[in-house]
């Protein structure tokens, strides 16, 4: 039976708990380090790379769950391995006002708990929806939960950032772990009875294999394999300009730190907007606003550069140059491609005659986050690099986002040879919803 919309919200808060307690170890915790401890920020950005390092082995969280037939266990053992990781984190925080060297001793194996949860939370959530949300609503499901993703994100932040005030180590951590607490018990909510019944009955028995074999097998698939290096490109073109965007608006713009900040805002506000876009072309609430998938992303990716190359022409010609409008239609552009990816990564996910979607959904995991990972490094280390090279800031910063937007093109490129386009769905599937 596939999942009515109800069940598909559901889920959503699970979506919704993992951007709780991520955005208080990224966000939080990283400006207190640097700001309150002044601690160099290569700290902490070493810390959250040991979180994307930990994303390989999302293949094997799906695999797992693949092999063992249920999914609801390794989506709440993973939020409370990441609720459990960002307390360790939070007390490591504390830790380093006394002793640095001890500090990051402890916030080394907490931050590979962060990345050990949301990859067996993540990536089995995913394989979830693609098994059992209904051929055409893959997109618009996909949507829906990073919606309520970035809702959970700004909510926490803001109230987060409230009850932190003024700071203390114990105030951290004692938010910390009612973030921790909340989330886990809105995924308990979401994830009750999901798996009540059976998944739609699929032709082949699925055979018990060792990771290694499935995971070969399934890069033996050319559909499999070609859309894995799609979502590599497109999602290191979309993560290049993530750490680089607001002191660009800075050293080129001359925008204070609240007006790069709102800056930041308005490209948060494009994304859900395209976001919003591609959830009502998939629902009976637009039928007459129907879009492909396939439109969506390749339009998205070739959008998403051309905003890229204005904005490296834009930053030469700073004085006239519209940017806030620039940086919204960059936005709208990034949020409709990466769910209308996500949409077409579940319908794809949920091919084939046997049970595999936790593996295939942990393929492309492991390709967006080690891309998102590759991106952050990469976009920084090469505005370093440009102004190192050239007294112009706007040349500099120019360049990288005319190099991202050539990224973003070549992601329409393969998006355009790829078929999108779900084989036949077995007889079960085509049952409705309740």
């Amino acid at each position: 039976m596939t999942l009515s919309w109800v069940s598909i919200i559901r889920l959503g808060l699970v979506q919704m708990a993992l951007g709780m307690i991520v955005v208080l170890t990224t966000a939080t915790m990283n400006r207190v380090m640097v700001v309150e401890l002044a601690l160099p920020a290569i700290l902490p950005g070493l810390l959250v790379s040991l979180y994307y390092g930990t994303q390989f082995l999302r293949p094997h969280f799906g695999h797992g769950a693949d092999s063992g037939g249920r999914r609801t266990p390794w989506i709440i053992g993973g939020v409370a391995t990441l609720g459990a990781g960002a307390m360790l984190a939070a007390f490591a925080v504390g830790l380093m006002a006394q002793s640095t060297a001890l500090g990051i001793a402890t916030a080394i194996p907490a931050f590979l708990l962060i990345g050990l949860g949301i990859g067996a939370a993540g990536t089995n959530l995913l394989a979830l929806l693609a098994a059992r949300v209904a051929q055409g609503r893959q997109a618009a499901a996909g949507s829906a939960v990073w919606i309520m993703m970035i809702f959970g994100l700004a909510a926490t932040g803001i109230t987060a950032g409230q009850l932190l005030d003024p700071y203390s180590p114990a105030r951290l951590l004692a938010v910390t772990a009612g973030v921790a607490g909340v989330a886990l018990t809105l995924t308990l909510i979401g994830t009750w009875r999901q798996e009540r019944t059976p998944a739609p009955q699929k032709s082949g028995k699925t055979r018990k294999l060792a990771f290694r074999a499935a995971a070969a097998e399934m890069w033996a698939d050319t559909r499999v394999r070609a859309f894995t290096i799609f979502v590599f490109a497109s999602m290191l073109a979309y993560n290049l300009q993530d750490l680089i965007l607001e002191p660009f608006a800075g050293h080129v713009f001359g925008m204070t730190v609240g007006e790069s900040t709102a800056l930041g805002g308005m490209h948060h506000a494009g994304a859900l907007v395209g976001m919003v876009a591609v959830l009502l072309s998939g629902t009976a609430l637009a039928r007459w606003l129907v879009v492909p998938v396939r439109v969506w992303i390749v339009g998205g990716c070739l959008l998403s550069g051309a905003s890229l190359l204005a904005l490296a022409w834009g930053g030469m010609h700073a004085a006239t140059w519209p940017v806030a409008p620039n940086i919204f239609i960059l936005g709208l552009a990034n949020g409709a491609f990466a769910v209308a990816a996500i949409g077409a990564m579940m319908g794809l996910a949920r091919e084939g005659d046997e049970n595999r979607e936790g593996i295939r959904m942990g393929l492309f995991g492991a390709a967006q986050a080690i891309a998102f990972g590759a991106g952050s490094f990469l976009g920084t280390a090469a505005a370093d690099i440009m102004r190192s090279l050239t007294p112009s800031d706007a040349l500099a910063y120019g360049t990288v986002f005319a190099a991202e937007g050539g990224v973003f093109l070549i992601a329409a490129i393969l998006a355009l040879s790829l078929n999108t386009q779900p084989r036949p769905a077995p007889i079960a599937d085509m049952i409705p919803g309740e």
